[in-house]
């Protein structure tokens, strides 16, 4: 079964609450919908219901499946703005303040997870990625012993002319711009923790680089070294090439000959970049010259799910972040009990 199949079914099998605050946008509303139908998730809509509900008629779809939630009016709205305003009055927000940001859609879906009212929420569409991230970190707050949110996409290759099968973790490509070595260690192992979650299998990560193995003497492939190797003490365990180009990563002759001592075996699922820039440019090769298709960007190293969408995403690309954001929560509702 294809990566992505994989995702969308387990998502069937134990459907989560998944908040969306963007229903004023046709494309969150047919892929709410879908969602809905499918049963990959149980789905609430924040917004002006008036908004939603004529945004609906428009399109000829039923919201029948679908929880609308307004926060004008909503009997939530009261107790998420004190919870609110507890957890912000030391950053100076007011009692007065916290009632007005609530009844803002990104707000009042970030809080409802929090809250425990939902169990994850996608945002991306209309708003900023800047306004996403920002207000997931200050409302949601960061997992135990994560120290920054990352990014990464979900990668699959599963067409004919793929000579790689399945799905890949690249990271970071879409928020931390130039992470110093102790950075890209968290990086490495908050996308190590997504390969297991949604790809179903154990994570081998390769730490890219213009070097293999020390070829190369720069002070950016000793930034990787120092990386790999924080992550190698934190987690012996898990299998991690230090600096190693593309090709050996990903290529078992070539890694045999370059890197004979290699754990990943030319058989990485999971890249970490250098940089954002390294990152950026790698994954929109895979996708537009590759032809692999690039689910994200999600999110990584927050307490709760949340994830960011493109503002040019397409109605598909939302229902499958939404699938993405279920599985999460069931692993970290898994983790929870165990």
């Amino acid at each position: 079964m294809k990566a992505l199949n994989q995702i969308l079914e387990r998502a069937r099998r134990d459907p989560r609450r998944i908040v969306l605050c963007e229903g004023q946008d046709e494309r969150v509303l047919q892929a709410a919908v879908k969602a809905a139908e499918d049963g990959i998730a149980r789905i609430l809509l924040v917004g002006n219901w008036a908004t939603m509900a004529e945004g609906a008629r428009e399109l000829g779809v039923s919201l029948s499946g679908v929880e609308l939630i307004d926060p004008v009016d909503s009997p939530l709205t009261e107790t998420l703005a004190e919870a609110l305003f507890t957890l912000r009055k030391k950053k100076g927000m007011t009692r007065e303040q916290a009632q007005a940001a609530i009844r803002e859609p990104l707000c009042f879906a970030n809080m409802l997870v929090r809250e425990g009212h939902a169990d994850g929420s996608v945002a991306g569409a209309v708003h900023t990625t800047a306004d996403v991230v920002r207000t997931a970190i200050q409302l949601l707050g960061l997992a135990p012993g994560s120290k920054l949110v990352s990014s990464f996409f979900l990668m699959m290759l599963c067409k004919p002319f793929h000579n790689l099968k399945g799905g890949m973790i690249f990271s970071d490509c879409g928020l931390v711009i130039d992470p110093d070595a102790e950075q890209l260690a968290h990086i490495a192992m908050a996308a190590a923790d997504s390969a297991r979650a949604l790809l179903n299998e154990e994570p081998r990560v390769a730490m890219l680089s213009f070097s293999t193995s020390g070829s190369a003497q720069h002070g950016n492939v000793e930034k990787v070294v120092q990386a790999a190797r924080s992550v190698k003490a934190r987690r012996p365990g898990l299998a991690i090439d230090e600096d190693v180009q593309l090709d050996a990563a990903i290529v078992a002759e070539i890694a045999a000959r370059k890197l004979p001592d290699s754990q990943v075996r030319g058989n990485a699922n999971v890249l970490i970049f250098p940089d954002l820039e390294a990152g950026n440019i790698g994954y929109k090769l895979a996708e537009r010259i590759g032809g692999a298709e690039a689910i994200g960007p999600l999110l990584q190293g927050l307490a709760k799910p949340a994830n960011d969408l493109s503002r040019g995403c397409s109605v598909e690309d939302i229902y499958h972040v939404i699938a993405v954001t279920t599985v999460q929560a069931q692993t970290l509702s898994a983790a929870t009990d165990a």
